[in-house]
């Protein structure tokens, strides 16, 4: 009996991470939020660690190819954009930070393009789920633009949530899988009040 105890100790603590937010995600009311802001790496590792963050996948949206694959997305001619799926806890991060922090890390002045990054698939993009994320959105994109701390036009489309399909398993996690990866996203020391 000792002997089952202590391996059934082990087993709780080797669960991985993954398996612990699931049991968090069962357990409260999630919302989903879609972005795009260029390549999805660094999107996805800033968002990753953010509390309130239960879960994020990257993927392709807004486009009309049904199961795009990376290869064919980056062709430029499916219409998806390279997104991010976020699961969050409404009690502990609203929808509102998690726009705050991308017009911060991101720069959504610059049509179809961040960084070295070139082609409709880089867009700045929010897909909105129900009608109070449009709301929001809009709203929230107005006082970015209002602010000026962008000193362009704000060219983020605020467009309704498609099918969001997730990209091939070697782009989930990958700058926590490739330490130092390519990343151009950083949030920049601005405020929209």
């Amino acid at each position: 009996m000792k002997w089952l105890i202590i391996l059934m100790a082990c087993a709780a603590a080797a669960a991985p991470e993954t398996t612990q937010k699931k049991s968090q995600m069962a357990n409260q009311k999630l919302e989903t939020a879609t972005l795009a802001a260029g390549c999805f790496w660094g999107v996805e590792e800033f968002y990753r660690k953010m509390p309130g963050v239960i879960e994020t996948r990257v993927g392709f949206t807004g486009g009309k190819l049904a199961n795009p694959t990376y290869d064919r997305v980056t062709d430029g001619d499916t219409g998806h954009a390279e997104s991010i799926e976020i699961k969050y806890d409404p009690a502990k991060v609203t929808f509102e930070k998690l726009l705050d922090q991308f017009f911060k890390f991101h720069d959504p002045t610059t049509l179809n393009r961040q960084g070295n990054d070139e082609g409709t698939h880089y867009r700045s993009a929010i897909f909105f789920h129900n009608e109070e994320q449009r709301r929001m959105a809009e709203k929230f994109k107005d006082k970015v633009s209002r602010s000026k701390a962008w000193k362009a036009p704000i060219v983020t489309e605020i467009t309704p949530a498609k099918r969001f399909y997730p990209a091939e398993e070697y782009h989930q996690k990958y700058l926590q899988k490739n330490p130092g990866g390519y990343d151009n996203h950083f949030v920049r020391k601005i405020s929209f009040d």
